[in-house]
């Protein structure tokens, strides 16, 4: 395995991530999912233009935390015998839940697949300021000068949990039969939705977001999709006065933290090149999970399309 800009590959594979978890942090998850249990979703489920044979296409809306309208694009089998399962898809930062094209296959398979547009990014959720549209970067630094629960993060990370019962209460769905997927922003919130939603089934993160920020910082990456970090204590903190208390409070929407409460059997690719979500932050994730879980190396990718990794997590998820 070649050298990588980051820890070499040996200190990679016991890295545990430095960025600091809250005292309060499970306390913090346990009544923010118990905030999300008690909303009335209000679920709306519309035809949509495009539509196929043998799958009927729908956009999926429902009421989230703060009162936000969030939308998903959702997929059925016309032909269905007796329950069957489901897969849940993430987009990557300032991105949106993308065409119906990319999720026939599984709809093919008899799999229902629902993908989340993030709140405030290039989709049609609405922002948690319940304003409809797009507000691009700025996402992971959202309300950090707030209470905790300010945390944009800590919204769209519950609109996963909240997006996987609604689907897992779906007619005709197997609840014990739930897949996650999706890249960078995606991967993260495919470990954030299996650790909030802990019946998922299978997981399948690809190079996740969102994971050991200060370890970010440390290796002057604080660029690009992080560059947000670099701005905050340029204009909000320039002499780094509260620095321990601006780690301290993204480790609440810290992935690696929420990774020991997986149930889900975790199926995740790594790219050594990746200089946009570096190798250790996606190893701090993924060394924390304790279900049962497989690796996949890409000594020579960067944060990029995988070569033949879409058709491996089709393998995987077609398994449920």
């Amino acid at each position: 395995m070649p050298l990588t800009f980051d820890l070499p590959f040996e200190q990679l594979l016991t890295y545990q991530g430095i960025n600091p978890r809250p005292a309060d942090f499970d306390p913090y998850w346990d009544s923010s999912l118990a905030e999300m249990r008690s909303l009335s979703p209000n679920i709306e489920l519309i035809p949509a233009a495009f539509q196929t044979p043998y799958a009927e296409c729908l956009d999926l809306y429902f009421t989230g935390i703060g009162g936000a309208r969030v939308h998903a694009r959702v997929i059925r089998p016309r032909q269905t015998q007796g329950a069957h399962p489901a897969v849940l898809m993430f987009h990557g930062y300032s991105g949106n839940a993308g065409n119906w094209l990319d999720k026939l296959p599984y709809a093919a398979m008899g799999y229902t697949v629902a993908a989340l547009d993030c709140r405030g990014q290039a989709g049609t959720s609405q922002d948690t300021g319940g304003h409809p549209g797009m507000t691009w970067h700025g996402h992971i630094i959202r309300g950090i000068d707030g209470a905790p629960q300010d945390l944009m993060y800590r919204s769209i990370f519950l609109d996963t949990a909240q997006l996987a019962y609604i689907v897992m209460d779906m007619n005709h769905v197997d609840p014990t039969r739930i897949g996650v997927t999706g890249p960078s922003q995606g991967g993260a919130l495919t470990l954030a939705c299996a650790a909030l939603a802990p019946e998922i089934k299978r997981a399948a993160p690809v190079f996740p977001f969102l994971s050991d920020y200060k370890r970010v910082w440390e290796l002057d990456l604080d660029t690009n999709a992080y560059a947000e970090i670099r701005d905050y204590f340029r204009w909000r903190d320039p002499l780094h006065q509260r620095e321990t208390e601006f780690f301290t409070r993204l480790g609440y929407i810290d992935v690696q933290h929420l990774a020991p409460r997986i149930r889900a059997e975790t199926y995740m690719a790594v790219s050594l090149r990746d200089q946009i979500c570096p190798p250790s932050t996606q190893f701090a994730a993924y060394n924390k999970i304790t279900a049962p879980k497989r690796l996949e190396i890409y000594p020579d990718f960067a944060h990029e399309n995988l070569h033949g990794h879409d058709d491996r997590i089709f393998q995987f998820l077609s398994e449920l």
